[in-house]
């Protein structure tokens, strides 16, 4: 079963990289359950597995018009595929570095790692129920998905 503060760790982390990174803040919608344990993966994922005293997944996932988008207002003039998957990848490095700040050693998280839609079984969870977050970001729609044990 999740814990609200675990999760509050994750979605802080992606709400403050979005003011940080971009200069406009981003809101968090209602989050759900993700009951038939598919993937909720969007153009990109960035993904960290954890292990210790939880295990599971947590990943944030968005279109490639929303990293875009955020490239730009980070005046980053190449949006091309490198680019788009480093910044999928940073989200996710900081949404780590976060949980490590709060959950301590024994909360063992990965590096993270991108993935894709032609790759999207690499976020999918494995087992349990995903609990998906919605951020919204100007007009767009990003989520993090967090499936701990």
């Amino acid at each position: 079963m999740l814990d609200a503060e675990e999760v509050r760790t994750f979605v802080q982390g992606t709400v403050h990289f979005f003011e940080t990174a971009t200069g406009h803040a981003a809101t968090v919608g209602s989050p759900y359950l993700c009951i038939d344990k598919s993937a909720v993966v969007q153009d990109y994922a960035g993904v960290i597995g954890i292990s210790g005293n939880r295990e599971g997944k947590v990943y944030f996932t968005a279109p490639r018009g929303m990293l875009s988008v955020m490239l730009m207002c980070m005046n980053e003039t190449d949006t091309g595929e490198q680019n788009v998957r480093d910044l999928v990848g940073e989200v996710a490095n900081t949404i780590s570095g976060n949980a490590r700040r709060d959950f301590g050693r024994n909360f063992v998280i990965s590096t993270p790692t991108v993935c894709d839609r032609t790759n999207a079984s690499t976020a999918a969870a494995t087992t349990g129920r995903s609990f998906v977050i919605p951020i919204n970001w100007r007009s767009y729609a990003a989520n993090v998905v967090v499936c701990l044990q």
